[in-house]
Parts: structure tokens; sequence; C-alpha cells
């Protein structure tokens, strides 16, 4: 027991003896153990550790083997009748435990204030306070000092994580702590930008600030990176120059430093949603269990992150209900939908403003060009930039673009902030390609040819095309795909080769029959159209995609038929496997945006021979 004063004033605590896992099971009277740590060669064999890790701590005590504290065991192994002596160099005196080290050390005031004012509570206990009137005489009330439940653990708690019995005799906390300077620094230039005092902050970023320096096991000092702190991060202090402060206490190891851990949650694009509340529903976005946080916070791969402020969000129709702890999107026609679609909604969008950027590929947007969205192993979307503007496929269709009003540079990459939502497009593909022919909706007949026209004169007409609702058959919203269209010369030379059905003109030329009367010549249609329809796989001339991928058509065993993607940056090639066609993209027809998808336009035609 001893006194405390909380609220200026002060009254008789007890340490809990348990982690909070929020339970209220943070207080079991029988284990009020306390630890001292002992160094044997064979734990120290086991663990990888040498006489520099002990050393580390007791600079002026030889390491022998077999060491308790900072002394060493002279005589050992005399066996007793109910037990075993080993007599040692030193007084072994009881140690302090984390919190206590923290208390008495006015150095770390500032962190131990955070800790105490937000993340410590004090609960009435009636048991200790019977045993604590019981053996004292006095007649106060003793209060358990209760740390979060949200904190790796409980600095005070001398019984380690109590999976099973005994378990702190094999291991112990470790806990970073930054002087008061060092950490003052951090406050006034990363944690404050936008915040006007560190009580105004959420919760959850003094939590994780505090986790960040919290280890849930012994972090020795030859092992810095070997370990991960409770947001699974390495340690980023240099041992010999940044750790100012080395103790070994009664529940775990403490290391006093001269800056901060350099977490990703603080160091990384992600900062800049996390730390601002202006993008508070962007950052609970990226936090979702299905969102992106972990991939854009990691120090070793470059982002740039485009801004999803929550006015524009709200602007658009998207919200988060926290009475029911759900997205919300209510669409410009004014219907609204909730949940998991909601929500997927979010996370789609999202996902386009995430664009890895690994040699700084957007940090200069006053020209123009094309890039991937997402993770390289999930990939996402393809955006467009040009003339410091940006835009997805729904923007296009919508006839608008997302205007750059301001950036700024992060460890890991660069973010910019936007006045609109990259957007994705909710049409079907085969509409986009139907206005790059140059029809008008609606139009039975082409309004101007393009080199586009007389690939969709053949798929309006084909029998798995509804010209009504865009739907090809086997194409579905939301899936990525990649459309090779052949440019009209190809679509010609196809009819002379018989692969499109077509119909001798005046001058006994043949020409394009795009109604054909038989089921021969209709399925030739719809397999010619199948075959330039890339499934699973959006590909842009960018050198990131190569290799065999499935078309749309499928072989006389029902089998999807290959196609083999040679592709290089600013250059795209395709053919069919094993096939000596080969047709390349026309990049000045080609790159254009649709849902989930690239339309291209190419040289030459397809073809599959059974």
């Amino acid at each position: 027991f001893y006194p405390e004063n909380v609220d200026e004033n002060q009254i008789v605590t007890i340490a809990s003896s348990r982690n909070n896992n929020g339970t209220g099971n943070f207080y079991v009277p029988a284990d009020n153990n306390k630890y001292i740590p002992y160094f044997h060669e064979n734990f120290m064999e086991f663990q990888g550790l040498t006489a520099s890790d002990y050393n580390y701590f007791y600079p002026d005590q030889p390491y022998t083997g077999f060491n308790v504290i900072d002394g060493e065991v002279v005589n050992e192994d005399v066996v007793a009748e109910n037990g075993v002596i080993d007599e040692v160099s030193e007084v072994s005196m009881p140690l302090r435990s984390i919190d206590q080290y923290l208390a008495d050390n006015p150095e770390y005031s500032l962190f131990k204030s955070v800790l105490d004012e937000f993340l410590v509570d004090y609960i009435q206990d009636d048991e200790a306070t019977t045993t604590y009137q019981t053996s004292t005489g006095g007649a106060e009330e003793v209060y358990v000092k209760v740390y979060d439940a949200d904190l790796a653990f409980s600095p005070n708690n001398e019984n380690w994580l109590k999976l099973m019995d005994n378990d702190a005799q094999a291991d112990g906390y470790t806990m970073f702590v930054p002087q008061n300077e060092a950490f003052q620094e951090f406050i006034d230039e990363i944690l404050l930008k936008h915040y006007p005092s560190v009580s105004s902050l959420p919760k959850y970023i003094i939590v994780d600030l505090v986790n960040a320096h919290m280890w849930q096991n012994a972090v020795w000092p030859s092992k810095f990176t070997a370990n991960v702190n409770f947001l699974e991060e390495e340690a980023t202090f240099n041992k010999d120059a940044e750790v100012v402060d080395k103790q070994v206490l009664s529940n775990g190891l403490f290391y006093g430093t001269n800056t901060i851990q350099k977490s990703n949650v603080f160091y990384s694009v992600y900062t800049s949603a996390y730390l601002d509340p202006d993008y508070s529903l962007m950052t609970r976005a990226l936090n979702d269990p299905d969102g992106y946080g972990r991939l854009i916070k990691n120090p070793g791969q470059d982002f740039t992150l485009f801004m999803m402020s929550n006015e524009v969000l709200r602007g658009l129709g998207y919200d988060y209900d926290t009475d029911y702890s759900q997205w919300t999107y209510t669409s410009p026609e004014g219907s609204t939908s909730t949940g998991t679609s909601a929500k997927s909604r979010v996370l789609r969008i999202l996902y386009n403003h995430i664009v890895p950027t690994p040699n700084g590929e957007l940090d200069d947007l006053a020209g123009s060009g094309l890039i991937r969205t997402g993770d390289p192993q999930l990939p996402g979307e393809y955006i467009k930039y040009e003339n410091n503007t940006v835009f997805a496929a729904g923007n296009q269709d919508m006839g608008e673009v997302v205007n750059i009003t301001g950036f700024e540079d992060q460890p890991n990459g660069r973010v910019y902030y936007t006045d609109n939502l990259l957007q994705f497009s909710e049409r079907p593909a085969a509409f986009e390609i139907r206005e790059l022919a140059g029809r008008a909706e609606g139009e039975e007949e082409e309004d101007t040819e393009t080199p586009f026209s007389e690939f969709y004169n053949y798929l309006e007409h084909a029998s798995i095309y509804d010209s009504n609702t865009g739907t090809i058959r086997g194409v579905d919203l939301g899936t990525a795909y990649t459309f090779l269209v052949p440019n009209n010369e190809a679509i010609q030379e196809a009819v002379e080769d018989g692969v499109l059905p077509g119909i001798e003109g005046e001058d006994g030329s043949l020409q394009p029959n795009y109604n054909p009367d038989t089921l021969e010549e209709q399925t030739k249609v719809d397999r010619f159209v199948q075959l330039h329809i890339l499934e699973t796989r959006t590909i842009a001339p960018d050198g990131l995609e190569n290799g065999l991928f499935p078309s749309l058509r499928l072989d006389e065993f029902g089998d999807p038929i290959y196609l083999d993607v040679m592709n290089q940056p600013g250059n795209l090639a395709v053919e069919v496997e094993n096939s000596n066609k080969t047709a390349e993209i026309l990049p000045s027809f080609s790159n254009n945006l649709a849902d989930r998808s690239l339309i291209h336009l190419i040289d030459n035609y397809l073809l599959y021979n059974e």
C-alpha cells in the first residue's frame, strides 16, 4: 500500500495485479508478487544473449554466467533438505516496478502526466481496504490503480501476462520512455499540428502514442529489432546514442531515451489524416479492419495519398453513424444505404486515393499521365493526372476533375489535399466504348466515325450484349477487365479473313455484316468480342503486368483462352497464347478509364484457331 496524490487529494492505493482486460479482473489479492532478475548462462544461451547484454545494464559488474541483479553467485548449488542455496556477493534490495520508477524520476514527468491524466483510474476495492485497515489500523479506503484496458500492459502489474501460473518468472515487459524535452518537442511539432492541446486529442491517439513505447516482452539491448511493440513495430532507437537510462526492474526492462519511438502512425502519410480532426472520417476508414491503414504506415514503401476531408465526404453523401457503428451513403437521387454496402463504397473510393510511388512518380502533377492505385499485391484502379488535377473513371463520367489545393511531405511519401473525391464509375464499360465509337445514347447509327466505331457496330448486335443496359455477358460491374478494341482497319481485315461475318458490297469487296442471320456467324461475333476482353486484370502500358491472363472466350473444352501480355512502359503487345498474330496498343487512343477497367485501341485483331 502506498499514498498517491490524485486530483490534489492524497489516497491510499495498491497496484493492480493483473493487466486490465476490460472484465474488471485487474486485482487478485493473493498475487502480491515482487521479482528479482538473475542471469544464468543457460537462459542467456537460449535467448541468444551475451555478456554485453548484461553489462549494458551493469557496466561495473563482470558477467560470470550466474549473476543476480548487479551481483554474482559466489557459491552455488548448496543442496539443503528443503531446497537449494546460492550464496551471492550483493544484498538484493526490492526493485521498483516500471510504474514506480516513472513516479520517482522527474525527467519523465511529462510522459507520466499523459498516462495519469488519460489512461489511469482509481477504483475502490473492499478486500484491499479490509486488509489495509486490519494491518495498519488506518481508516482510509484503498483504491486499486488501474491502467486503461487498451494499453499493452499495466506498468504496475508484477505478474506479466498471467497466461499461466508463474509465467512472470520467464519474461517481463519493456517500456521506452522519452525525457521531457524530447517528448515536449514531439508534442509541439507533430502531435498538436491540428489540435489545440493534448486534452483535445481523441483517446485513440493517446493510446497509440503510449503503446508505441510498450513491448509485451523483454527487449534486450542486442535485440532491439527482433521484437515488436504493441503496434507491431520494431524499436527505432539507437541503443548507444539515444538510450540514456537503462534499468532492469521488478516487472521488466526500462529504457529512458532522448527521443521518441518514431512510430509509423506519426511518421508516415497516414499521419496527415490521423492527426487532423478534419479528416476523422478518412482515418476511420483507414482504421477499419478491412481498411488500408496498415498499408500506408509501412516505412519501407513510399506512397502518394490524396486526402478525403470530412466536408467533401459528407457533401457527397458519405458519413458514419456512431449510434449504430456503421457507414451511411445517400445518393444524389436521395436513396440511402447503410452497413456493408455503404462501407464497401467508402473503401473502394479510399483505395483510389492510395498510390504506391516508390520513385516519387506523382511528386510533380504539372504534366499528364496514368497510374495504378492500391497495393502491388492487391492492385487498385487506374487514375489520371493532368495539369495539377487528378481524376478517376467516376469523375470522368461526371465531367469533373479533382483539384489539388496543397500538399505536405511525410517520411514515406507525399500527401495531396484536394477539393473532391476520386470516384469510381458506376456505369458499364460498354457505354464507354459506345462513346469512344462516337455514338450518342439512343442513336441507331454512328454519329461520327472513330477508330472504335467498327468494333462497337459488331458489339451492338452481339447476342452476348444488351445495348439498353450496357451489359456484356460475363462482364460484371466492379470487376477488373481490360478491353482490347481492334481499330477499324483491323476489323476490316478480320472480315476479309472470315473471322467476322461479312457481306459482298456493290463493288465486289467484302464488307462488315454487323447483324448476321445465321447462328454460326452470330457465334463468330460473340467469340470475337470475348477474345478481346481480358478478365481479372486491368493492364496498362506501365510494365507492371506481364504474362498469361485469361480472356472471356472459352475453348472447345470450356477452359479460358489465355492471352500473352508483353508489357513495357509505354508499350503493350498482346497475342493469343501460342499464336503468331500480335496486336499492339495505339497509345494516343488507349488508356481510357472505365469501371475498374481500361479500354485500349489495338492495331490488329486477335486470333484463336481451334
